[in-house]
């Protein structure tokens, strides 16, 4: 299946990699791009533990001069991807979740005391789900610090239009409610939001599904849970469907 992935760079070319391993033929096309915040330290004064609901959130750890004491703390992870990440930047005490931020709400309060001082969540700008007004009822204080800053793109690129159009696509991987919104957005606005109803959208969670609502899709195909390894497992059930 010629296959479309709209996540922003650098796991879009990763993702790529590993769907053209299964036999698919990939086009990329981020719809977001990723600005890193790395002029001041992550705040780390009276904190417990950070929470990471995204990969490109310890990416920008990574290049902060804060990461040699952020190791230290626990850190929970919204997803398998996300821990791998942290325990590659030498986190030892990794709690991951299945892959949502909302998921992650009973694994916190299962493991943080509200003694034991605050949660930071380092983050983007955009957060798809609010953890500091889950947690504070259960008397856990979040802290949200800014480590990145997504902006969408504007346009699909002509060839992403045309490929719509003509029918050389098949199928749309989508992994962020925004993403969605954005390409739904983008394919009116390139005049192929008709063409696009035909195309099947591999999307990470109902969440992501309900914002190409506008698209009116025919095919919409839902991870089993929401993290990339469902994905691709997703990618390998429906493609031989598809073929």
């Amino acid at each position: 299946m010629h296959v479309l992935v709209t996540r922003p760079e650098p796991d879009a070319a990763g993702l790529k990699a590993r769907l053209e391993a299964m036999g698919h033929r990939v086009s990329l096309a981020p719809l977001l791009s990723i600005e890193f915040e790395t002029r001041e330290p992550i705040r780390l004064d009276a904190v417990q533990a950070l929470i990471a609901t995204s990969r490109n959130a310890l990416e920008s750890l990574a290049r902060s001069s804060s990461l040699g004491e952020a190791v230290a703390l626990p850190l929970f992870a919204v997803g398998p991807a996300t821990a791998a990440q942290a325990r590659g930047l030498g986190f030892a005490r990794v709690h991951g979740g299945p892959g949502s931020a909302r998921d992650l709400v009973p694994l916190i309060a299962a493991n943080a005391s509200p003694a034991d001082g605050d949660l930071l969540h380092i983050a983007g700008d955009r957060l798809a789900f609010d953890l500091k007004a889950a947690l504070e009822p259960r008397g856990l204080t979040v802290r949200h610090q800014v480590v990145y800053r997504s902006r969408a793109a504007e346009s699909l690129e002509p060839r992403v239009a045309d490929a719509i159009r003509i029918g050389s696509l098949g199928g749309v991987i989508v992994m962020s409610p925004r993403t969605a919104a954005i390409f739904a957005a983008l394919a009116a606005k390139a005049g192929v939001a008709e063409a696009s109803s035909r195309l099947t959208f591999f999307c990470l969670s109902e969440a992501v599904a309900r914002e190409l609502a506008p698209l009116m899709p025919r095919t919409v195909k839902l991870a089993r849970a929401p993290n990339s390894e469902e994905m691709l497992a997703l990618l390998a059930r429906v493609a031989p469907e598809s073929a």
